[in-house]
């Protein structure tokens, strides 16, 4: 598991995770699978699709997890409380 790439479901984060950090650990995911930092111009298109990608697995992910105590994000979002 790549170290820097932080839990971020709740309790462990404490509020819902952004965007940024959303995205933030699914370039991290890419970047050590790919074994690139930065890719070459001619690898840019895949590695950025790859990480849109992640980062909508992980939103997609996050908002339906079920967590004991924690209503899920989706649920939250359409005013159901846990």
């Amino acid at each position: 598991m790549c170290r820097s790439i932080k839990t971020l479901r709740p309790p462990v984060l404490p509020g819902a995770a952004t965007e940024d950090d959303i995205h933030a650990a699914a370039l991290q995911y890419v970047r050590k699978v790919s074994g690139f930092r930065a890719p070459a111009a001619h690898n840019r298109e895949v590695f950025d699709a790859a990480v849109a990608a992640v980062a909508r697995a992980t939103a997609e992910l996050l908002g339906d997890l079920e967590v004991r105590g924690h209503a899920p994000r989706a649920a939250t979002e359409a005013g159901e409380r846990p």
